[in-house]
């Protein structure tokens, strides 16, 4: 087990771990098992660097094997990939009139047909029922096939050799990162921590905290734990964390609302959202034994804070905290002696007798009161960027800007960028912003209406206000750092990569990870989506649907279940009950030429949960791409092909309802990954709007090769134009975006 997930973390990096006492000899000549080793994984689409082939060639063969299997499971070759027609390229001319027939003939017992292992009854002259693997009415498949045609794949991707050092780099890397993490390096912090001892080293983020105050409590280090938690925010989000498994504080009623919203359906009779909000209620009741009882109420009364700072900490949760503390049973353990602390707390707390910090802000803003406003903002630096543009609108922005110039410095580095990226955004009048509520599905709103204010002139000149002066901050800051080397290298392609600052992907990349907003070329014609869902689980009703939405200058065409042909692109099938233990899958194929001779701009790839609740956990939906033609199995429509899979992710989190994977630019040929939930129960419920305003948001990000650029100037690098510099910054160092966020110098 050890090693298998230290391998998928080191895939996640595009490399491949192999621990220096595996490697037992120093044979220069490859042996048959290595030889058989490469040609399988070239057929997967990837092969090895010289440094990892010559030290795989000397482990042994059970390693080899293991290697091997970690790919195939990860690609999910052992999966059923077969789609509900065969040749489903070819479209089998199936209508709305044949499932209204064969509805009718079931309903009505008519014997004249031919009778499915599902138990329908399909009328002669509907369905071409030879092309189907499965029942072309109810959605559920009889026949499976495995993969065909493999190693497809105009492009082989490189893997590298990860040491113990490398693996410990990365796995320091996660704990220091500046910001949040995603679900990918989460879910690599996890399988780290399970097998490595932990480092000591400083932990930038509170949620990657929650994940060590968590391991060390499981080891029964309630002790070491305690100097973590510095506030009672740390206390509630940790507790929230083991509740619910979120890293992020989200009110009940929002899990509540999300859950039930997911459980509605378009039938009447199939809407269980309050059979959902019941369940979702008595999931989210809180329990306590007395020993943990006991460890929470230590950590109030030893916390190193003032009692009324900390009321005042508790405040914006405070209806959270009344029902923990009840379960908690903090109020009989503030009476024991050794807990004046915790006895002052509750009493402050529940009298209300402290101070808060927002509603002084809020009531001197209010009253126009700038010196007062500015002066309370000035205690909470972060606090103050993040209102800044809308300050900048009350107040003015040269009173407001000269006012933040002051404690600029203290600002942590992300937030400085952010406010460099989203100007350009937020100060025009007619764009609509991308947000993403906390524990909600992507929104787009409407631009402040302070804006028509002010004049267009006026609006450019704040944007270049903040841009120059965060720039220079970043420029002070990477200047105080000490740097002898004297020359840089900067790949190009870091240009096309932003810097991840606010994205926490809820979705896990077990292949190379990319950082949303990457763009990926198409090289041929043809693009490719695929879903697959169902793996381990028992044959059952479990409807998720793989669709994409195409925009033109005008309107907004679907390729879905409820349209399987459409201009450039052509579905599978929709399946709508899944086999026993092996899945099933769906495919969508896209036709650039077609859709570019259509004069289609867009292409956004989704997928939906069709059956109540949300999308189904370990779904994967991805891409594939190649140069030359991908085959489609004529005896079982099976298309999957692992060497051609551009970019996949696996669905973990069980709160999102539909979820946007990929936008196609058709003019550019280039798909860009983002993920985006929405809450629709088809695509039909999708936005593009609200794709865009994303688009925008992810196109204004700063790119890593711009910040690079940045530190170069600052700290007078000469730029490079090959890798022979003092400081070397490649896509493969890219990869990682938490050593990335090691150059947002605080």
């Amino acid at each position: 087990m050890k090693t298998t997930a230290l391998l998928k973390i080191s895939l996640r990096q595009n490399a491949i771990f192999i621990p220096s006492e595996m490697i037992t000899n120093d044979v220069k000549n490859l042996s048959g098992t290595t030889s058989v080793l490469l040609a399988n994984v070239s057929k997967l689409g990837f092969t090895f660097s010289e440094s990892l082939l010559h030290a795989l060639n000397n482990v042994s063969p059970n390693y080899k094997i293991e290697v091997l299997e970690v790919l195939r499971v990860i690609l999910g070759t052992d999966k059923n990939w077969t789609p509900l027609v065969k040749e489903w390229n070819v479209p089998t001319g199936e209508s709305v009139i044949d499932h209204i027939l064969t509805y009718f003939w079931n309903v009505l017992g008519v014997k004249n047909g031919t009778t499915l292992q599902c138990g329908h009854i399909i009328p002669d002259n509907t369905f071409p029922l030879e092309r189907y693997n499965g029942c072309p009415f109810c959605g559920t498949p009889f026949e499976f096939g495995k993969l065909e045609n493999i190693g497809q794949g105009s492009k082989l991707k490189m893997l590298e050799l990860w040491a113990e050092k490398d693996l410990n780099d990365f796995y320091i890397s996660l704990l220091q990162s500046k910001t949040a993490l995603d679900a990918t390096q989460v879910d690599s912090l996890k399988m780290a921590m399970k097998y490595l001892p932990l480092p000591k080293t400083e932990i930038a983020m509170k949620e990657t905290l929650m994940l060590v105050i968590d391991l060390l409590i499981e080891n029964g280090k309630e002790e070491e734990a305690s100097q973590f938690l510095k506030t009672p925010t740390d206390i509630l989000r940790y507790l929230w964390y083991k509740n619910t498994g979120m890293l992020q504080i989200i009110e009940p009623k929002t899990i509540i609302k999300r859950t039930s919203k997911n459980a509605q359906h378009f039938h009447n009779v199939l809407d269980t959202s309050v059979q959902a909000r019941i369940a979702s209620q008595k999931d989210l009741k809180l329990k306590y034994s007395r020993k943990e009882c006991l460890m929470v109420a230590n950590w109030l009364n030893n916390m190193n804070m003032d009692v009324e700072a900390m009321c005042e900490t508790m405040h914006p949760k405070r209806g959270m905290w009344v029902r923990f503390i009840r379960a908690l049973r903090l109020a009989e353990y503030s009476k024991r002696k050794g807990f004046e602390k915790l006895n002052f707390l509750m009493d402050v707390f529940y009298n209300q007798v402290y101070d808060v910090w927002q509603s002084k802000v809020d009531s001197s803003r209010l009253k126009f009161d700038a010196d007062k406003t500015f002066a309370l903002l000035k205690q909470r630096p972060g606090l103050f960027a993040r209102s800044l543009f809308s300050n900048m609108l009350w107040f003015g922005a040269e009173e407001t800007v000269a006012h933040f110039e002051e404690i600029i410095d203290k600002v942590p580095a992300r937030l400085v960028f952010t406010l460099n990226m989203y100007a350009q955004n937020y100060f025009d009048k007619n764009m609509q912003r991308s947000v993403k509520p906390l524990g909600g599905t992507n929104k787009r709103i409407e631009a402040n209406a302070l804006l028509k204010l002010y004049e267009d002139f006026q609006l450019e000149a704040m944007k270049n206000q903040i841009e120059e002066l965060c720039l220079l901050a970043m420029k002070k800051r990477f200047a105080k750092v000490a740097n002898t080397n004297k020359t840089i290298y900067i790949d190009p392609q870091l240009f096309n990569i932003p810097v991840s600052i606010g994205d926490r992907s809820d979705t896990v990349q077990d292949l190379p990870v990319a950082l949303m907003g990457t763009r990926f070329p198409v090289e041929g014609n043809e693009v490719r989506l695929f879903m697959q869902w169902g793996k381990d689980l028992p044959a059952q009703h479990l409807d998720m649907d793989l669709s994409c939405q195409i925009a033109y200058e005008d309107r907004l065409d679907i390729c879905s279940f409820s349209r399987l042909t459409t201009t450039g692109c052509q579905h599978s099938g929709d399946i709508r009950s899944i086999p026993n233990k092996i899945g099933t899958a769906e495919y969508i194929n896209i036709n650039i030429d077609e859709l570019a001779k259509a004069d289609a701009k867009f292409v956004t790839f989704t997928c939906n949960a069709y059956s109540n609740g949300s999308i189904t956990p370990n779904l994967v939906v991805g891409w594939m791409n190649s140069k030359y033609p991908m085959k489609i199995s004529e005896r079982t429509g099976v298309a999957y092909d692992p060497s051609c899979v551009d970019h996949q992710v696996r669905v973990t989190q069980n709160v999102a309802k539909g979820l946007v994977f990929g936008v196609l630019d058709v003019a550019k040929r280039e798909i860009v990954w983002l993920e985006m939930t929405f809450g629709g129960q088809v695509v039909g419920g999708l936005d593009f709007k609200g794709v865009q305003a994303l688009l925008s948001k992810l196109n204004s990000k700063l790119n890593i090769g711009s910040l690079l650029q940045l530190k170069a100037e600052a700290q007078g690098l000469t730029i490079t134009e090959n890798e022979i510099a003092d400081e070397v910054y490649t896509a493969q160092w890219a990869m990682n975006p938490a050593v990335v966020t090691q150059l947002l110098v605080d």
